[in-house]
């Protein structure tokens, strides 16, 4: 091979290996630019992932939303502030007996289940009227929603007819529906349906079914709940006779079964 030759293929061969660089440059350049991309991507997606959570926890409850309502849905058959004022019974009845109660509560279950066929009849007699303070504390207790659900359904079936509210309370109360304190089943609008299809005004009501369902009265259970909180009574059940305690004799105890409670009433109607 003559020099020139020689010469000219060594030339060739280095342009050869410049493009072929150049090349991989390039490629490297490239690769690096979508790596970066990536992680700049991945980045801005994780921060995004973090702010959306951040503002999520920062968001409050449906139930805090409830609290903060300015907007309060009453329902039929209530009067007072917000509809806070819950008084059934003949008009003609002098004397007002008030019930203080917390759904999830199971004393008040206990109570319901001995004494509230009692006060159901002395209502329909025009003895006194009773009216209804209900309480959402365990909830706050139990970390749970079961009060606040049930009083916002009791609050559907109040719309429905006094009528309705009573049996609707007492179903809750039920030894067939009423859930230990530390089961949350209130909290489930289709277990608050299930009690009241045993109820024949609310079953297959469609009205009373989407005011449930739609939480139409979670805000009116919300003031509910703070009227019990603002009127200073510690516990539940709780009964009063125009404000006056309603107890065992000799203790401050409510009256828990129908013989007790008679006496009680009755000193207390006379008083």
């Amino acid at each position: 091979m003559s020099a020139r030759n020689s010469q000219a293929s060594k030339a060739a061969a280095r342009e050869r290996l410049r493009v072929e660089r150049e090349r991989q440059a390039k490629k490297d350049r490239t690769r690096r630019q979508v790596t970066v991309g990536v992680s700049a991507v991945a980045v801005l997606a994780v921060a995004g992932g973090i702010g959306y959570a951040v503002v999520q926890a920062n968001k409050p409850s449906h139930w805090e939303a409830a609290a903060k309502a300015t907007a309060v849905t009453a329902p039929k058959n209530t009067t007072g502030t917000d509809g806070t004022t819950v008084v059934i019974g003949k008009a003609s009845a002098k004397k007002t007996l008030e019930l203080y109660e917390d759904s999830r509560c199971p004393v008040c279950a206990t109570f319901e289940q001995a004494v509230g066929p009692t006060v159901e009849k002395d209502v329909e007699a025009g003895k006194y009227k009773i009216k209804y303070v209900g309480a959402a504390f365990i909830d706050d207790m139990d970390q749970g929603e079961g009060s606040k659900n049930a009083l916002s359904a009791l609050g559907a079936a109040l719309n429905v007819s006094p009528e309705a509210f009573l049996s609707y309370k007492a179903a809750l109360y039920s030894a067939r529906f009423h859930p230990e304190e530390s089961q949350d089943k209130f909290a489930k609008d289709s277990y608050l349906l299930e009690v009241a299809d045993s109820v024949p005004a609310l079953k297959s009501n469609a009205a009373f079914k989407k005011d449930v369902e739609d939480g139409t009265f979670d805000a009116w259970a919300m003031r509910m709940s703070k009227a019990f909180d603002a009127s200073g009574v510690k516990g539940t059940p709780t009964l009063k006779m125009d404000g006056k305690p309603v107890t065992v004799a000799g203790s401050d105890n409510p009256p828990m079964t129908p013989e007790q409670f008679r006496t009680a009433v009755d000193a207390a109607l006379k008083g």
